[in-house]
């Protein structure tokens, strides 16, 4: 069932959206050379505490296993899901995406940055822009009237124009009380397809684009997933909500 927000939940949804933003802001201004995605995990902690949230994903269930991260730290061909670790030190010439879903006040807030790290090879810097873009594109797109098909096909074609993998396996999806609810929001598609946007719904859009092929597989940890053929990755996320008239951003840092 999608979850069609009430104005009260929409305001703590607005907080808990600005939370996760301001988190990832800070943590993204400490990315540099040198530094291990354990202390990154770290810094993410501590600045959960600050803003006197909770992480969405630490101590994640899937099955039986947990997740250990404050947030996900995924690196070069990782697509998602990356575990922090004192061994993962960043390069030069690395790009890292961070995911941080938190909860403040009962409602998640979920988004994801791809950053360069030092000197960047050009066609890696197009990618994450183009990610970007596409990720804009799916936004434009969610306005009533319109149908989740046509986020997804609005992010396929810049991924096509590029010659980009889509990676179709992980998709978008609702946020609200949940981290995860729906509807799924896959990053491919066909327009006017899928469950009808409504004023009220609030979903997670992240495009994910491969230098290479789209294939992907899960690591013996149960978590990490990675392109099949090691091309790089790049995801990139914001929370949304559905307004009467163009899509409010909610995890966008209020200057």
């Amino acid at each position: 069932m999608i979850n069609i927000k009430t104005k009260s939940d929409i305001l703590k949804m607005r907080k808990a959206g600005q939370v996760a933003a301001e988190i990832l802001d800070e943590v993204v201004s400490q990315v540099k050379v040198g530094i291990s995605t354990a202390q990154l995990n770290d810094l993410t902690h501590a600045s959960i505490k600050k803003h006197r949230a909770t992480s969405a994903t630490y101590h994640y269930k899937n099955g039986n296993k947990i997740f250990p991260g404050y947030a996900c730290f995924s690196i070069n061909d990782v697509v998602v899901h990356g575990i922090p670790s004192d061994e993962i030190v960043l390069e030069d010439g690395d790009v890292i995406s961070i995911d941080v879903a938190t909860c403040y006040d009962g409602f998640v807030g979920d988004n994801t940055r791809t950053i360069p790290v030092g000197n960047v090879d050009e066609k890696i810097k197009n990618l994450v822009n183009i990610t970007e873009l596409a990720l804009q594109a799916g936004i434009d797109a969610a306005i009533p009237g319109n149908h989740v098909g046509d986020i997804s096909y609005a992010i396929q074609c810049h991924a096509d124009m590029h010659g980009y993998g889509v990676v179709k396996e992980l998709v978008g999806h609702g946020v609200g009380r949940d981290m995860h609810e729906e509807p799924q929001v896959p990053n491919y598609g066909k327009p006017v397809t899928g469950p009808a946007l409504k004023e009220g719904m609030t979903i997670a859009i992240e495009p994910m684009f491969t230098l290479g092929k789209s294939n992907i597989f899960t690591t013996n940890d149960g978590w990490t997933i990675k392109t099949v053929d090691g091309s790089v990755a790049a995801h990139c996320e914001h929370t949304i909500l559905i307004t009467n008239n163009e899509p409010e951003v909610l995890t966008l840092v209020k200057k």
